[in-house]
């Protein structure tokens, strides 16, 4: 949009905003702070208002006229965002690394889907309180969980982001488990759908779709099989046919081309990235979610050899990112976050491996427009989340500082608000309702 395009917009007349509110409608609400990002433009807005009415936001722009009985919230020198959006987590995984056995599968092996969703609603207050918003919930959440917490956050049963659910992803014969003795081999299915051939590819979409899913999951190589390009292809053209997105976890330099040529909507990972798969990618709009961590978090390890191999890992795809964005593929945000971070919540971890783009080079907006609107994108809810627009979601964070400067202001979290609910007000002031037009 213009900045001419933009002034009109934020000068057009709000005549249902003249009126006092009268019982059963909506509540309105009005956020002041001294930045804005939007998650389109490439600059911060000055002296924002954000007018906001029962779960959507009816106007954004500098200085706007606050009606009577309005409840404001002046949030002072802070930064509004849009909520951000992880799309790549597991909410129902929560994996001690320090345990020195596979965690998850001791964690299936013990753990019902319904003790697991619960555990699950615990982290997503975690992910709502650093301002993550809405999820892309990618699979190893037991039988359906995650569609089972989505309904539940969904109901107000209870306080987790908005999640888009991709129920049991599909596999290859195994999942992504170790080789298992033949007693132990039905916990594969508590996980994974395992296909072989194109029909079982197409029946495993159909069932997901009839279980509730939002999006589609699957696991391309998993280190002992690698899907062919047919089963990818009918997993696409059913996915597609019911509007649902495809993710496709890939490692390898046949796994990754494999799905872009499917037609996959996300290569999740992707730490192999070919230049010809590169410019594939570009050509046919296929969004990376890079999972990457953080250097630092190479210290945790004791032994000089292990710290040295995650650095090494961490560096190479630092590398594959910035050839990523240098190609001209798109980005959306991912943390892959599953397992226990000391000192951290599940939140704080997630949004710390956004903030470790900037160590493979990625610009501040860079990484805010790849936690928002492109996010919101891959997941198919552009019309509804990503940026701060009219008619939109009020998904909205506050942080203190300027993540357009510096993206470690996303740490300093001050008031995030989910669907025109105040999550979190870390403020000492109290709102106050407006008495007067200005």
């Amino acid at each position: 949009m213009t900045v001419l395009g933009t002034l009109l917009l934020w000068s057009l007349p709000l005549p249902s905003w003249g009126l006092e509110p009268s019982a059963g409608k909506p509540p309105r609400i009005a956020l002041r702070a001294a930045r804005l990002f939007d998650g389109k433009s490439d600059r911060s807005l000055p002296d924002a208002v954000v007018l906001i009415e029962g779960s959507t936001i009816q106007a954004v722009g500098t200085g706007l006229p606050i009606p009577a009985g309005t409840r404001v919230f002046d949030l002072g020198d802070v930064t509004l965002l849009p909520g951000l959006i992880d799309a790549h987590s597991h909410l129902l995984l929560d994996v001690d690394a320090d345990s020195g056995d596979d965690s998850m599968l001791t964690v299936v092996a013990q753990s019902s889907t319904a003790e697991r969703a619960l555990m699950g609603a615990k982290l997503g207050r975690e992910m709502l309180e650093a301002g993550v918003t809405t999820v892309r919930d990618v699979g190893n959440s037991g039988i359906n969980g995650d569609v089972a917490l989505r309904n539940a956050i969904q109901r107000g049963w209870v306080q987790g982001p908005r999640i888009s659910a991709c129920t049991r992803a599909l596999a290859p014969h195994g999942g992504q488990f170790p080789t298992l003795q033949p007693p132990a081999q039905p916990l594969i299915e508590q996980e994974y759908v395992t296909i072989s051939g194109v029909e079982e590819a197409r029946r495993a979409v159909r069932q997901a779709i009839a279980d509730g899913a939002d999006c589609i999951k699957v696991i391309v190589d998993n280190g002992h099989t690698l899907l062919s390009l047919e089963e990818l292809k009918v997993i696409v053209e059913e996915a597609h046919r019911a509007k649902r997105p495809v993710a496709a976890h890939t490692t390898l330099d046949d796994s990754i081309r494999a799905a872009v040529q499917a037609g996959v909507d996300s290569i999740e990972h992707g730490y192999s990235l070919p230049d010809d798969v590169a410019a594939l990618m570009v050509r046919k709009r296929t969004f990376l979610v890079p999972t990457d961590s953080w250097l630092e978090v190479c210290d945790s390890f004791d032994a000089s050899q292990m710290k040295e191999r995650c650095r090494r890992n961490i560096t190479r795809a630092h590398d594959r990112l910035r050839r990523a964005v240098a190609a001209g593929i798109r980005v959306a945000a991912g943390s892959d976050m599953y397992v226990v971070m000391p000192g951290l919540t599940r939140g704080q971890a997630c949004v710390k491996g956004f903030i470790a783009y900037a160590e493979a080079g990625l610009k501040p907006v860079d990484i805010l427009r790849a936690a928002t609107v492109n996010a919101a994108e891959l997941l198919r809810m552009q019309d509804r989340i990503g940026s701060l627009e009219p008619k939109k979601f009020a998904d909205l964070l506050a942080v203190e500082g300027d993540p357009l400067k510096d993206i470690r202001a996303l740490k300093q979290v001050r008031f995030v608000m989910k669907d025109g609910q105040v999550i979190l007000d870390a403020r000492a002031q109290t709102p106050r309702v407006e008495e007067s037009t200005r």
